[in-house]
């Protein structure tokens, strides 16, 4: 885009009683930001769904002189503009009716990557919910996925801190400008991201942190991912209004039960008992629901020999018990060998990817 497309398109998107919706009608209608501002509104005012109380601000000058002094402030920072009908704007949030037009972002992020997944959850993660982290990214990360999520206190930070750790591209959804970083306490952890991933936001500069920000943050959180993962989550928050945009998307969501009594995990159960939500006990259940393909993946390694595979104590005992029961279902293998099911799961998820373990529906697994 031109430099003043860039700022038609910015001007565009902060015009009152416009929201991303009836830009992009009045965009698709005229060809253009440029040419919907040069046209007349006697004609914009014709086109179905919009009228004159959403074209009627258009024309004020002041929206241009904001719209001038953000383009300024954008290059100045280096950050990108991406707009929703170009190549490099995320291809799953395109598909979202009420995505932005334009969203910014910084660092060195690569949307052309098949697997991408957001992870949100409350800010009071406990020790369970920071082991689940800890068994998810493990677990996951041979499949190369993005992960994504708001860089919040508790799951989100949680997340992203370990998946980075991984190796795993990550990518932080703020809910103000790119030059701000909140929590501050955060900030830590900012150049650290951006050196594989980075962050993404579609408000301008010097936009602050205000609640509200939050709510529409999440639309994008859950654009961005093929499927989104509740770690955690109180009877009501912030989480589980992304699990209902997703499931409004027609996108999968993942939750982790807990306990009844567990105020954290409320909001996971009752998603799960609405069936607003797929249970989720450790990696291997997002992996087949979401039908990843273990052969293609990009660090899969080259099949060997069960014999020459390298496994840790707890895999050789599963491999040990398949080999002499032969194919056998997840729960069968857990209350057999007396092993708490996530880490059952996770270490059928590695041998799986090590060529060794082969699942079938029904969670049921033999060996090559």
């Amino acid at each position: 885009m031109t430099e003043n497309e860039i700022i038609d398109t910015l001007r565009l998107s902060i015009v009152r009683n416009i929201g991303s919706v009836a830009a992009k009608k009045l965009i698709q209608h005229c060809g253009s930001p440029t040419a919907v501002f040069g046209d007349k509104m006697q004609r914009l005012i014709k086109i179905d769904g919009i009228g004159l109380h959403t074209v009627k601000g258009l024309f004020d000058a002041t929206y241009l002189q904001k719209a001038e002094l953000e383009y300024k402030q954008l290059c100045k920072e280096g950050y990108e503009v991406l707009y929703f009908q170009d190549e490099r704007y995320p291809e799953r949030l395109k598909h979202c009716p009420d995505a932005p037009v334009v969203l910014f972002q910084k660092g060195n992020i690569q949307w052309d990557t098949e697997r991408i997944i957001s992870v949100v959850g409350t800010r009071n993660i406990t020790k369970n919910g920071e082991r689940f982290c800890r068994d998810f990214i493990e677990a996951i990360a041979p499949l190369n996925p993005t992960i994504i999520s708001g860089f919040a206190y508790g799951v989100d930070i949680t997340i992203q801190r370990m998946a980075y750790e991984k190796g795993l591209q990550t990518i932080g959804c703020l809910a103000h400008g790119l030059d701000t970083i909140y929590p501050k306490v955060h900030s830590r952890y900012e150049r650290t991201f951006m050196q594989h991933g980075g962050f993404v936001s579609e408000f301008w500069t010097g936009t602050p942190p205000d609640r509200e920000n939050f709510l529409k943050r999440n639309r994008i959180i859950a654009g961005l991912s093929e499927a989104t993962v509740v770690i955690e989550s109180a009877e009501k928050g912030g989480s589980l209004i992304t699990a209902d945009l997703a499931n409004g998307y027609h996108r999968d969501v993942f939750a982790v039960p807990g306990r009844v009594d567990d105020p954290y995990s409320a909001g996971c159960n009752n998603l799960i008992k609405s069936q607003k939500a797929h249970m989720m006990t450790s990696a291997a259940d997002l992996v087949y629901i979401l039908g990843w393909d273990i052969e293609k993946s990009p660090q899969k390694p080259a099949f060997q020999q069960s014999l020459f595979v390298d496994m840790d104590a707890q895999e050789k005992t599963i491999y040990g018990f398949l080999r002499e029961r032969g194919k056998q279902q997840l729960d069968t293998v857990v209350r057999d060998l007396a092993m708490p099911v996530h880490k059952v799961s996770t270490s059928l998820l590695t041998l799986e990817m090590k060529g060794v373990v082969r699942p079938s529906p029904g969670k049921w697994y033999e060996l090559v």
